[in-house]
């Protein structure tokens, strides 16, 4: 990594290098045997099982969960002086990608690791971490995450399960009901959120044998079956006052800071499922014979794959360059300071926008991925007996999972604002700048000896769009803007393709140094693929944008505008389909 780590939302308005991204080509090679020991494991401990799994043998997961207990997989994110590894993001991120091909039981490892552990990591006592983490580093004990209520979803902090000192003072009442909890039914410690005096959002630590906790029956499913959904009934549960997490009325800051990660963990762990789907998809069509051939040689279905592929490719692109970063700010904290976690959080939090485009983008390419294996699939896709069918259903949660893609789009431009606003990035300057560009016109030729130059210029011109509408936006709405929710979602849909873009071309031009010429071709093929599908995304958005913010001579001009940033010259598109198709084809295997 270059010493220069940029701020959350910076690229929006900085030209990034190759030399400043992290890329799944430079996995360690513990980083590499790390993942070869998950993969191994889904292969021989999961698989063989995972139709029973779906018909709730939930005694498969809890020993699945041990088996990963003893090849240290739970504990990756935990420190090493209650027994874990501490590992890097990027190790975290492998690991919950190759983990994802285990179907239902990886929300079980994904819940447990992530926002069933995490809270007790960043904001637990000494005590509390010295009595709970090596249980759950084990899989002795599995940990459960309650947030959502019947009442509460997006709102969280709309809860209404209250807490309430004992008379004696040793313990919290806490009464309320808490819903669609993963693991709930085999769960020994549950993170629960609730209001001390019907107005102090709090967190407990919470046994599940403590007095007045009450686990609900197993909800009935569209998909993800063979995870443990139930509610969580808290019948004046008795919670010892030592089991309160962090600060009283700072809930909040647990809840939301943990849901980074887990945004950031679901896009990993999605691009792992959209991987092994598109391979199961590939290898049918390659079988599947219509009028005498294999479908997998119509260029309809080859369409399909490259597609699919290209969009993989981004999304593993993104995951990584964001584990990176993560990584790079994460390690300029000293271990040795008193409120390291407190910090740690801070750097988590610097990439709230990138964590919520990593969900946003990565679940959105495996639905895409899904659907498409089922139709290649034909009538069998829509039969249990084979995988696309249940590829189907289980992918469809990833988009309520962590926050809605609604909400997390939302989110995007909204935290990137409030940045502008506090003067971490120069959006408003910016913005001037490229309302001025939009006045002026640019003859500026390619330089066909820099790497994917149709590219980076498109990208230059697609931060100027950017900044020309949100700029726009603001000057217009101001600090209501924040009320006007289709207009937030069109610059969220264009942020999140910039990065995406960015992510997958700056990975291609630092692969390309040490490729063979045949695995160039490849990365080139891809990268246009991907970003002309990306370019009509991020234009559509725009021109959806600017009717959005503005009319007459001023709207003319933005939409003028839009033709000229988002315009890219995708010559040999169909030829780099038809490579990327036949060779995906041809060679049955992910290609990166």
């Amino acid at each position: 990594m270059a010493e220069r780590i940029l701020k959350g939302g910076e690229y929006l308005v900085a030209e990034v290098t190759c030399e400043e991204i992290f890329t799944p080509e430079e996995f360690t090679d513990e980083q590499r045997q790390i993942a070869e020991t998950t993969e191994q494991f889904v292969e021989n401990e999961i698989l063989p099982h995972i139709d029973e799994i779906d018909e709730q043998n939930f005694d498969l997961v809890v020993e699945g969960m041990a088996k990963c207990g003893e090849l240290g997989l739970l504990m990756i994110d935990t420190p090493e002086e209650y027994g874990g590894l501490e590992l890097d993001k990027v190790t975290s991120m492998l690991v919950g990608e190759k983990i994802a091909t285990s179907g239902s039981f990886s929300v079980a490892y994904a819940a447990h690791t992530g926002i069933g552990t995490l809270p007790l990591v960043y904001y637990g006592t000494e005590a509390q971490k010295e009595r709970y983490l090596p249980k759950l580093n084990t899989g002795e004990w599995i940990a459960a995450y309650c947030l959502t209520e019947p009442g509460s979803g997006s709102d969280a902090l709309g809860a209404r399960a209250t807490a309430t000192l004992s008379d004696d003072e040793q313990y919290y009442i806490l009464n309320g009901t808490k819903q669609f909890i993963t693991n709930g039914s085999f769960a020994k410690l549950f993170i629960v959120f609730a209001k001390i005096d019907k107005e102090h959002f709090t967190a407990f630590l919470v046994e599940k044998d403590y007095e007045g906790l009450v686990v609900g029956p197993e909800e009935k499913k569209l998909g993800i079956k063979g995870s443990s959904t139930t509610q969580i009934i808290l019948d004046n549960c008795k919670v010892p006052v030592g089991n309160l997490l962090g600060e009283i009325g700072k809930g909040h800051k647990i809840a939301f800071n943990v849901l980074n990660v887990g945004r950031f963990k679901l896009g990993a762990c999605v691009t792992g499922a959209a991987k092994q789907a598109l391979l199961v998809g590939v290898k049918y069509a390659n079988e599947r014979k219509q009028f005498g051939q294999p479908i997998s040689e119509f260029g309809a279905i080859q369409e399909k794959v490259a597609d699919l592929t290209a969009d993989t490719f981004a999304a593993e692109s993104l995951v990584y360059r964001l584990a990176g970063l993560l990584d790079a700010k994460l390690a300029t904290i000293d271990k040795g300071i008193d409120n390291y976690y407190v910090e740690y959080q801070k750097g988590i939090e610097e990439y709230a926008p990138e964590c919520a485009i990593s969900k946003v983008f990565c679940s959105d390419v495996l639905a895409r991925v899904v659907d498409e294996v089922l139709q290649i699939h034909g009538g069998y896709g829509f039969v249990s007996e084979y995988p696309a069918e249940r590829f189907y259903r289980d992918e469809r949660i990833n988009r309520i999972f962590e926050g809605t893609n609604e909400i997390n789009r939302l989110l995007i431009p909204g935290m990137i604002l409030r940045k502008s606003m506090k003067g971490e990035l120069p959006l408003q300057a910016e913005a001037m700048k490229a309302f001025e560009s939009l006045m002026t016109p640019s003859f500026e030729e390619l330089d066909d000896t820099i790497p994917f130059a149709a590219e980076k210029a498109l990208l230059k011109n697609l931060k100027t769009l950017f900044l020309i509408l949100a700029g726009t936006g603001v000057q217009k709405h101001m600090d209501k803007l924040v009320n006007e929710q289709e207009i937030l979602l069109t610059a969220a849909d264009m942020a999140i393709q910039i990065f995406a873009i960015e992510s997958a071309v700056l990975r291609a031009e630092k692969a390309c140094r040490s490729a063979s010429d045949s695995k160039k071709k490849l990365l080139e093929a891809t990268v246009k693929v991907f970003t002309f599908n990306a370019t009509e995304i991020a234009a559509t958005a725009a021109k959806k944008g600017a009717y959005f913010v503005e009319e007459g001579d001023t709207l003319l001009m933005i939409l003028s505008g839009v033709r000229r940033f988002a315009k890219y010259d995708a010559t040999g598109l169909l030829q780099a389909k038809r490579l990327l198709a036949q060779t995906v084809c041809a060679e049955e295997k992910y290609l990166f």
